[in-house]
Formats: structure tokens, sequence, C-alpha cells
């Protein structure tokens, strides 16, 4: 056994208390402080980790000696913010969830943190850890010869309610193309293995949220949209997003082609949304069809059941902790970097602009 690594966290809404059900699976490692303005959600994850010291401010929560790690959860126009005052304060290592930020005007602050930051950051991509997505991304190279064309399909439930409704409102969140999908831009330039160089979209608020009030304002984050993106070595990616589509079978659909082949990983969505009369929830599964010999291969990609039971991101937030902790204790880069997370909200914030003004947007 060793030395027990000990994390602070900002904020415990739904993701947050993920992370704390997740890091209690880890050998040697605890949540010591919290820190969480919502008195319900407080009580929550005090339920979750009785033994933590809960801080009644960030500066507070700094100031806690046994502090070796720190995990942002807050909602997402604080993550920068939240960053910059760790940094001029104590500027231990951070997982940070997704988005790092919100507008284009706060670049100019993320690159001056990346510049300046002692510790590692990592970026909360957690989809790059799904089971079934991990085991595309190793094989889509040798599958596909090289990927020419990958699309993305996520159909899935609409937003759901968060502490104080602030995801309903794109000044908080970035937008719907940054605040959901910056997560399938990171994957496309991993798989993929280039930069974007052109975004076009087409993306609006269709059904969800239209009858809801929220202090006189009704919601404007988008449910429903298309992106298209060009690379710089001539691949091409397309995101096709639907929010109200929970009927469906799988959440996401990854496909990928090249000149030797296709490989396709199917993923569902959250057990816990899964319908009891259904039975059991879909497995994972992975598909590949080489061109030559003709004939798709099906491969199941199966959860572990105790990972799936602690969060609803098929066995990814544990992942990502493992590998932050072994960046951590090993010192070996951040597998997500900063630029990884910066260049993810800069393709979504392009794909809202282009939606918006329905012209492409150059990066």
């Amino acid at each position: 056994m060793g030395q027990s690594l000990k994390y602070g966290i900002i904020g415990c809404g739904m993701m947050g208390q993920e992370h704390i059900r997740n890091i209690a699976l880890l050998p040697d490692t605890e949540v010591a402080a919290i820190y969480e303005p919502d008195a319900a959600m407080r009580t929550q994850a005090a339920a979750l980790v009785p033994g933590a010291v809960f801080a009644d401010g960030l500066d507070h929560l700094l100031k806690i000696d046994a502090l070796d790690v720190l995990l942002i959860a807050s909602p997402n126009h604080l993550h920068l913010s939240q960053l910059e005052q760790i940094v001029a304060t104590r500027p231990l290592p951070v997982l940070v969830e997704k988005p790092l930020y919100t507008s284009v005007d706060e670049r100019a602050r993320v690159d001056r943190l990346m510049s300046t930051y002692p510790s590692p950051i990592w970026v909360a991509m957690e989809y790059r850890y799904m089971p079934p997505i991990a085991r595309f991304l190793s094989e889509v190279g040798p599958v596909t010869g090289g990927i020419k064309m990958l699309t993305i399909r996520e159909h899935r439930f609409p937003f759901l309610q968060k502490v104080g409704d602030w995801n309903r409102f794109n000044n908080n969140t970035g937008g719907t193309l940054v605040e959901k999908c910056c997560h399938f831009f990171d994957l496309m330039r991993l798989a993929i293995g280039a930069d974007p160089v052109r975004v076009m979209a087409s993306a609006g608020q269709a059904v969800n949220h239209l009858e809801e009030s929220y202090d006189g304002k009704v919601p404007d984050i988008w449910d429903n949209g298309y992106v298209i993106i060009d690379f710089s070595n001539g691949a091409r990616a397309m995101l096709e997003l639907c929010m109200f589509a929970e009927g469906s079978r799988y959440q996401e659909e990854i496909s990928a082609v090249g000149p030797d082949g296709k490989i396709e990983a199917l993923v569902p969505g959250p057990g816990r949304f899964w319908p009891d009369h259904l039975g059991t929830a879909p497995t994972p599964k992975l598909v590949i069809s080489p061109r030559q010999p003709q004939g798709p291969q099906e491969l199941a990609i199966p959860v572990d059941p105790q990972l799936l039971e602690a969060g609803d991101h098929n066995g990814a937030t544990f992942y990502q902790h493992r590998l932050f902790l072994d960046a951590v204790r090993n010192g070996t880069p951040p597998t997500v970097s900063f630029e990884d997370g910066a260049m993810a909200v800069q393709m979504g914030l392009a794909a809202q602009a282009s939606a918006l003004s329905g012209q492409a947007v150059l990066l």
C-alpha cells in the first residue's frame, strides 16, 4: 500500500458525484475536501464521503494542507476563473471537467494560463476512455488504412436539470456545440491525427425546453445539429446530434472509413435510463468491415458492471482517473493536454458561429 493521494473537489453536482464514486474504486486514493455551494448537493456528497471536510469557498479549500490534487466539476463558465485562482494561490495538479472555457474572448486567458501553470492540467475528455471507443481508437488506423471519413452520431435524451438550471443558457455553457460536443471534436482530432481547418454547421432548438422559463427567460440551448469539419490532412468528419431521441438502442454510433475498410463503435447510453420492460441494457459493440475479404466482424465490448454502476459514461470516468493519477505519481505528461481541451472548445465555438451565420468558419 502506498501513501493515499488526497483530492480536493470543486463542485459536487451530478458529475462531481460520479467522480467521487469512481475515486472510491481506486486504491490509495481518497476525497479529503469538497467545495460545493449548493446545500442539497452538499448533503448528497456528504453521504458519499462522510469523512470529507466541506470548505466554505475555493480560497478555504486551497488552504487545506492535506490536498495533493484538485478536481474541477463546477458549471462550465466557472472553470477558467477557478483555474486562474488556483494558479495564483496553489497550483496543484488539476483534473478539470470540459469545456475548458466558454467564449472566444477567453482564449487569450487560456493561452496565458497554459504557458504559466507549473503542474499537470488534465482536461476531462471521458469519451476517449469508454471501452468501445478506446478499442475503436486503438484499431482505427490498421482497419481503415488511414481515415478519410469519420462520422459521429449522438442520439440521446435532453439536457438534464442542473443546480440553478445553469445549463439552460448559452452564456453559461458556451452553447450546445461546446458543452455537449467538445467531446466529439476531441475524438475527431485524436482519431484523424490532424487539426481542423474549416467548420460548417447547421443547428438549432426544435423541441426541447421551449415551454420552460427561468426568471422570465426561455432557454436558448440548441437540441439538434449537423457539423462538418475539414482537416489539414484531407480527411473530413461529420457530427450529427439529436437530443430528443432517447428511445434509441445506442446513444453514440461512430464510424470511420478509409481505403482498406470501415470500423464502427456502438455505445449505449446510461443504464439507468434504459427501460426496465426492455430487459438488459445493450452491450457496446465494435464492428469491423474490411473491403477484402468482405464481411463485417461484430465484437461485444462489455463494461465492468461495477463501473457501470458508478457513473453514466461506460466506465470512462474510472479509467480517466487511473491515468490521471498515474501521471501525477510518475510525472508523465497528461494524455489529454491543455491544448487538446482548448482546441475542442475552439472547434465547438466555430461550429456555433457557423450555425448562426450560415457561413463556413476557417480555423
